[in-house]
């Protein structure tokens, strides 16, 4: 049964800032796309054969990126991330030696669907330059994405919160770099495949957990729209106080409108999120609280970046099962949640 991804409606009257560029942005993107023409004027550098000795230089933007490319890579590949632990790459501008890292780099990997919504111009003019940019979320097909509510005709772009989803994206990355580097092809396919097929054992184990939460109760409230894709695999209503970028902002009447609901169904836990500020479901709170009802914090989820190195949510698998134990524990499960480092 597919469970409805729920927007707040008066989200509907902001205007489309999640995908167009502003004034601003927009000068940025003439710089940057200077700046890298300038790094990058003789198109794609030659190379000789990759080697453990000599790996391909590879960028990402996000950190569930950058950890799926280094398991997939292997010692074949030096991962360089863009964007550490508690960055919003929504929010994320690419500074003047994000474009140089990127210019000189054999690959970059990317999520696309307007994840890195001020870095789009820039990835466009890479790959009209010939550099190897590949967008993670081209391995999965239209009817797999989820369609904004607020926006017609984009995407949701956090499929990493279905594993199903991250096992194609495993063996995107891995097609990819054997594109990139043919006589290692099978190394890189071998290692895509293996990581997707221990994904597979991931979603198993998380839904035994996930199903100890009761049907009444499976509905994650969260910062913002990041786990529509977790909602609709794992069979929970999913509602964010802001929209699925955080270049929305939430308003006095979107915190109203979510605290009567979740005090009207009397929902035992909210959530934070470990890239956003908590205060607007603090907000949400104090609203519910006036209304009678008492919701718990049930801890912090991370949503658009991995955990901090030592938090037991620094590799992707870590971040799931983080996640997961986080909210059985907050909706009525027994799993004692991993607390985020500081």
């Amino acid at each position: 049964m597919k469970i409805p991804v729920s927007g707040l409606s008066t989200r509907s009257a902001i205007s489309s800032r999640i995908f167009s560029v502003d004034a601003a942005q927009a000068a940025a993107c003439v710089l940057f796309v200077a700046l890298l023409a300038g790094c990058a004027a003789e198109g794609p550098r030659e190379r000789g054969p990759v080697s453990p000795d000599d790996p391909l230089g590879v960028v990402t933007t996000t950190s569930m990126i950058a950890d799926l490319v280094r398991i997939v890579g292997g010692d074949l590949v030096r991962v360089d991330g863009l964007m550490g632990p508690g960055v919003d790459p929504h929010l994320y501008q690419a500074s003047q030696g994000d474009v140089s890292r990127m210019a000189g780099a054999d690959v970059v990997f990317y999520n696309g669907l307007h994840l890195e919504g001020k870095m789009v111009e820039i990835f466009e003019q890479m790959h009209e330059r010939g550099q190897h940019v590949f967008a993670v979320t081209d391995a999965i097909s239209e009817e797999e994405r989820l369609q904004s509510e607020l926006f017609t005709g984009n995407y949701d772009p956090h499929i990493w919160f279905d594993l199903t989803l991250w096992q194609k994206a495993a063996r995107y990355a891995g097609d990819r770099l054997a594109e990139v580097d043919a006589p290692n092809g099978d190394a890189y396919r071998s290692r895509a495949a293996a990581f997707a097929d221990s994904l597979g054992s991931l979603d198993r184990e998380i839904r035994l957990e996930l199903d100890r939460i009761p049907d009444e109760l499976r509905v994650l409230i969260t910062s913002h729209d990041a786990f529509g894709y977790f909602g609709r695999a794992y069979g929970f209503d999913v509602r964010g106080l802001q929209g699925i970028s955080t270049a929305t902002e939430a308003g006095t009447a979107d915190v109203q409108d979510l605290a009567a609901f979740v005090a009207e169904r009397r929902i035992p836990a909210m959530f934070i999120e470990s890239s956003i500020s908590p205060r607007g479901i603090e907000a949400v709170r104090e609203a519910v609280r006036a209304r009678g009802f008492d919701v718990e914090i049930g801890g912090t989820l991370y949503g658009d970046a991995l955990g901090p190195e030592g938090s037991g949510a620094d590799t992707f698998v870590g971040m799931v099962r983080a996640n997961t134990a986080t909210i059985a524990h907050g909706l009525g499960g027994a799993v004692e949640p991993t607390a985020p480092s500081e």
